[in-house]
């Protein structure tokens, strides 16, 4: 919107695509640092009690409670607000990713709402009717998405990096869908464990989200494991916002963290890192590149799985200490801080190893 009206006013620099990236950083990044602390304080005033803390946690987090939550509200105003103003109006790519921040984050809102509500970390959507919500909503960013392709792809296709292979899925594309969206979601999810670690697990992987885009948007460097998606440049300023929202949210989330991003942050995220993927046809590199955030999710997939098959009279074999992964190196000895930092670095060396991948292919 303000892009298109500065470049009808004579302000040529305003149609980059790197200029709108730029401001679409600069804005969501300034709006959260500026609105952070006023934001804080009215959901601690708001909220009263703040995020319930579980019981069979660490003990070490009991002393997080009544820290106010839900802070990805102010994540997802500021991803908004950026793309709006700098993003092509006329361009559906632009709309699906912001679709899948609301859709996603409309779920964890009623998640936390029904925690904060009901002051327990128990309550919330049942994980049935959770799952069920983001089923729904990964098919139909799924259709979306694929009504975006050009009629160069086949229809419902996923890009196979390194081989080089296009891959018509009919059908099972919305099984796919449901896997990287609802995958990436929870993934993210289950990662918001500590504070300030989703945020630096998930910069790295948005930098790969960056440089697929920048492939796929130009011919003259296009790479063999990308395909050349000429509508996703109104990304951009999208992917540009969820930067700057993420490290102006960093900010106040770093330990000791001041606010938590609850599950309207962390769903809202996930579902959007999985649909900017899919929208560049990129799922296998994001996979690799997110592989720190698999290890979480599978760990306590594996946890509960072992635990079920093998328990008798009540109790069951653990494989961790406790799940999710995180959890595990606290009650190893390990510090808060020292296990986000090393899982940082990881995520870093697995988005290193996405970008080979792209280049190899």
């Amino acid at each position: 919107m303000l892009s298109s009206l500065l470049v009808s006013m004579g302000f040529g620099i305003f149609a980059l695509k790197s200029v709108q990236f730029a401001f679409g950083f600069a804005f969501a990044f300034l709006f959260v640092l500026g609105l952070g602390r006023w934001f804080i304080n009215w959901m601690r005033i708001w909220q009263k009690k703040g995020q319930p803390i579980r019981c069979d946690g660490p003990q070490s987090h009991l002393v997080k409670a009544g820290t106010p939550t839900m802070g990805g509200l102010l994540i997802l105003a500021a991803i908004i607000i950026s793309s709006v103003l700098f993003m092509d109006f006329y361009n559906p790519t632009g709309w699906i990713a912001l679709l899948a921040l609301v859709l996603f984050g409309a779920i964890g809102f009623a998640d936390d709402w029904g925690k904060v509500k009901k002051q327990s970390a128990y309550a919330g959507l049942s994980a049935r009717g959770r799952l069920a919500l983001e089923f729904l909503a990964a098919v139909l960013l799924a259709y979306l998405i694929n009504s975006t392709m050009p009629a160069y792809l086949p229809d419902l296709s996923v890009v196979v990096p390194v081989f080089g292979v296009v891959l018509s899925l009919g059908i099972f594309y919305f099984l796919f869908a449901y896997l990287v969206i609802a995958g990436s979601a929870n993934a993210t999810n289950i990662t918001d464990g500590l504070d300030g670690m989703l945020v630096k697990i998930m910069l790295p992987i948005l930098v790969v989200l960056a440089i697929a885009l920048y492939g796929a948007t130009h011919l003259n460097v296009i790479w063999d494991g990308l395909v050349f998606l000429p509508e996703t440049v109104a990304l951009y300023p999208v992917l540009g916002g969820a930067f700057g929202a993420a490290l102006g949210f960093l900010w106040f989330n770093s330990a000791p963290a001041s606010i938590f991003m609850g599950d309207v942050g962390s769903l809202a995220l996930g579902g959007f890192m999985g649909t900017v993927a899919m929208l560049l046809k990129a799922e296998f590199i994001m996979g690799v590149a997110a592989l720190m955030m698999v290890l979480i999710l599978a760990s306590s997939f594996i946890q509960t799985f072992v635990y079920k098959l093998t328990k008798k009279n009540g109790v069951g074999r653990r494989v961790f200490k406790m799940a999710p992964l995180h959890h595990h190196f606290e009650m190893c000895g390990w510090s808060e801080s020292k296990i986000v930092e090393r899982f940082f670095i990881m995520s870093i060396l697995f988005s290193g190893l996405a970008l080979v991948i792209i280049r190899l292919s």
